[in-house]
């Protein structure tokens, strides 16, 4: 009876975890999709004080969801959102409009691929959950939901190379539009950032890929530009 009762109380401890982590996710989900709006808002605007405007309503809307990330527990969609927070910031410091779209373009590209990523997370714990024999073994469980946190290998490296397409259309266009001087400035400031992210000696598998095909495609774009720094 006793072990009856230790693992009922078990279960009971599991599902109202699990329930809630649901609920963390959904409010998580919710403010992300908020903060996506606010970037593309700040993207079609047409003044850089307007672009700033929603820039910092998406910025506050990070800072005051991240209890919520963080009990969410995607690692992929908390650094994917942490890295949208890096460009809008970023954005609110440049004095061009071209330059703070380009770095809104890749906030965006961050908060959509966090948004995706959360969805899949609640999808993965919705079926988890269901599964009678994974719930009544709750270590196998809480393995089988920890493998699903961060993808890795090739499936890790296909979603940063799709979360990174708007950004390498965005810099052909700022290669194609912007002052060629201006253009290579801001596109070696880039470089410049991943190369310092690089070398940090803790950096996850996420931050790595992310920052190596960023300088990669931003590498391109400066060879188009090498003319301009003369």
């Amino acid at each position: 009876m006793k072990v009856f009762n230790a693992i009922l109380i078990l279960l009971v401890l599991f599902s109202m975890s699990s329930f809630d982590m649901s609920k963390a996710c959904e409010y998580a989900g919710s403010n992300i999709g908020y903060i996506r709006s606010q970037t593309e808002r700040a993207l079609e605007s047409s003044d850089i004080n307007t672009s700033r405007f929603f820039t910092y309503k998406a910025l506050n809307a990070i800072e005051k969801s991240k209890e919520q990330i963080e009990a969410c527990g995607c690692d992929y969609a908390k650094e994917s959102i942490y890295e949208s927070l890096d460009n809008l910031k970023k954005a609110t410091r440049v004095s061009s409009l071209n330059s703070a779209k380009l770095l809104l373009t890749r906030a965006l590209d961050n908060s959509s691929g966090s948004l995706e990523a959360i969805k899949e997370h609640e999808e993965h714990q919705g079926s988890l959950y269901a599964n009678d024999k994974l719930v009544m073994n709750t270590k196998m469980a809480e393995k089988e939901n920890l493998g699903m946190l961060m993808p890795v290998g090739k499936e890790l490296e296909r979603k940063i190379d799709l979360s990174l397409i708007n950004y390498q259309n965005s810099l052909d266009e700022v290669v194609n539009s912007v002052e060629c001087k201006e253009a290579y400035e801001f596109a070696n400031k880039i470089y410049a950032h991943c190369e310092q992210e690089l070398l940090k000696p803790k950096l996850s598998d996420a931050k790595k890929y992310y920052n190596l095909r960023t300088k990669e495609i931003t590498a391109t774009a400066l060879a188009k530009l090498k003319d301009c720094n003369k």
